[in-house]
Parts: structure tokens; sequence; C-alpha cells
């Protein structure tokens, strides 16, 4: 954007100088038909500053993907449903823009090098108003669905912390009796005391209560459960069990929904009513990520009939 205001700057200034300053204060007129000195000046310098672009927009591109990323993350380790938080349409941006620089370099190179015609030249026109078009309605669609779908970004708890236990003053909880994500533990070696007797405390609210049962449930709700920073939240479950949050609670779903398929008491059950049932907020999440944690999709599990 920015090039391209410098460069329509520069030509409004130049036609203030050969309109307005030459023919009515320095008594200079312009001959008709002609270009005055600073616009020629001002078209040349324009046109080795449009070519900011080739280094600008892949710039933007880069900065783009390394935030995306880094919201992505973001999301990941503070929230259990991400599918309305994810942005898809900035996939699509970035995408129009790289076919946009790609396109606008070809097209410059080739009518320097060999001169295009005026036919040729319209259908690059051509080509860029696509482009144009799609990304209009690449922006329509993230509006609507950011009108339609508000976030929720939940602040820190405005609560007493409780003490971070010891193995002599606070002893942990007895584990359940079928551990929760046993092959996502870390051995008890490696954790300190601290980190494993709020790990157990996490497990046993996870078994007990079951806020995974809650769509929308966030990192900061179960840290006031516990009654901790979500920071330390987020501590224990990176390192005492190796997830994020997203895919912690998450396992716990995907679990319940393997359970329920097997059950031949809810055979009548359609994968949306298992979905529901398990925690989760539409089809499209949870056969996402069922079959990125089984490795098949929901359909594809064998169910009893009912």
């Amino acid at each position: 954007m920015l090039p391209g205001l410098l460069q329509g700057g520069l030509i409004v200034g130049a036609l203030a100088y050969d309109l307005l300053w030459l023919p009515v204060v320095r008594q200079q007129p312009v001959a008709v038909g002609t270009k005055g000195p600073a616009l020629v000046a001002a078209e040349a310098f324009a046109r080795y500053l449009g070519y900011a672009q080739y280094v600008l927009l892949p710039a933007y591109c880069w900065r783009v993907l390394t935030d995306y990323q880094r919201y992505t993350r973001y999301l990941h380790d503070n929230f259990s449903d991400t599918e309305r938080l994810r942005f898809a349409g900035l996939r699509q941006l970035v995408l129009v823009q790289v076919l946009a620089l790609v396109l606008s370099q070809l097209f410059t190179l080739i009518n320097w090098k060999i001169g295009l015609s005026d036919a040729a030249s319209w259908n690059y026109f051509f080509l860029r108003g696509f482009l144009l078009y799609w990304l209009i309605a690449v922006g329509l669609q993230a509006n609507y669905a950011a009108a339609t779908t508000p976030l929720r970004f939940d602040a820190a708890p405005d609560l007493p912390i409780a003490p971070e236990p010891t193995a002599e003053g606070d002893p942990a909880p007895a584990a359940p009796a079928t551990p929760a994500l046993p092959e996502t533990r870390l051995p008890a070696a490696e954790l300190t005391p601290e980190l494993l007797v709020w790990r157990e405390k996490l497990l046993a609210l996870m078994d007990e209560e079951q806020p995974w049962l809650e769509p929308e449930l966030t990192l900061t709700e179960v840290a006031k459960r516990l009654r901790i920073t979500p920071g330390l939240l987020s501590k224990i479950i990176n390192s005492g069990c190796g997830q994020n949050f997203n895919d912690f609670v998450n396992a716990y779903r995907v679990r319940e929904a393997q359970r329920l398929l097997a059950d031949p008491r809810f055979a009548h059950y359609s994968l949306v009513g298992v979905a529901l049932e398990s925690g989760f907020n539409s089809r499209s999440t949870f056969n996402r990520v069922f079959k990125k944690m089984v490795g098949q999709a929901p359909s594809e599990s064998i169910r009893p009939r009912s």
C-alpha cells in the first residue's frame, strides 16, 4: 500500500507543479499535448518505486504466515475448540496475493523481453481482475464468519490462587482406576514434585468432573477450577502430559467417542449425535480430530447393531 500511496502522491504533486506552479507563478506554461518536466520525472521515479512490490509483498506474505503460525500455537494452547477461531480464509488470502505477485512478475518480464500486444495485455488484466474478485470473496467470507461467531478470549481469573502443594504437606489424590492418557504422560522421574502433584490433580478433575464435555472449554476455565494460574496449568499440560491444551482435551473426547461407537446402547446414534455427546461442537471438528488421533474417520469405525 505504501508504494502505491507514494506513487499517487508523486503524480499529484507533479501535476500541481506543471499545471499551477509553472504557468501561474513562474509564467512558464506547458505546451498543450506534452507532459511537463515534473510529470516526466515523477513517472520515471514512480516506475522504479513500483518495483518495491516485488520485495515488500513476499516480505508481507512471510510475516502473515509467521503471525498465523504463532496465532495457531496460541489457539492450541488455550482453546479446546479452534474451528471458528482459525481464520481459515487467511491461507486463501495469502495464496491470492502470491499468485498476483507471480503473475505481475511474469507479465513485466515478458513485456520487457518481447513486448506484448494489446490483446495479450488484456488477458493479463483479465486475470488480475479475476484474482481481485477472488480476494473480495475471501474477505466477505471471513467477515461473515467473524460477525456470526464472536470470539471468546477469557481474561485471567481474578481469584485467590491456591499455593502449590508439596509432596509432604498436601499429598496428591489417588490416581484414578483408569488413568487418562497414559501414553502421553512423561515418566514421574522427569517431573518436579510440584508438577507431578498438580498433574494428578488435573487428571482427577478431568476424570471426575469431565469438563471436556463442554464444547468451548478453555484453558482459563480449567485453571479456575483448579484455582491456579493459566500459565501454571499450561506448563503442567505441556511438561507433564507432553501435549498442548487442545490435544489434551480432545484426546478425552475422542476416547469417549470410541466408547460410544463401540457401545450397543448407542448404536442408533448418528455420528453427529456421538460427536455432541463426546463434547465436540460440530461434525467437521469431530471428523478432523478423530482422524488425526485415531488414523481413520469415525465413519470407518465398526459399530454394533442396535
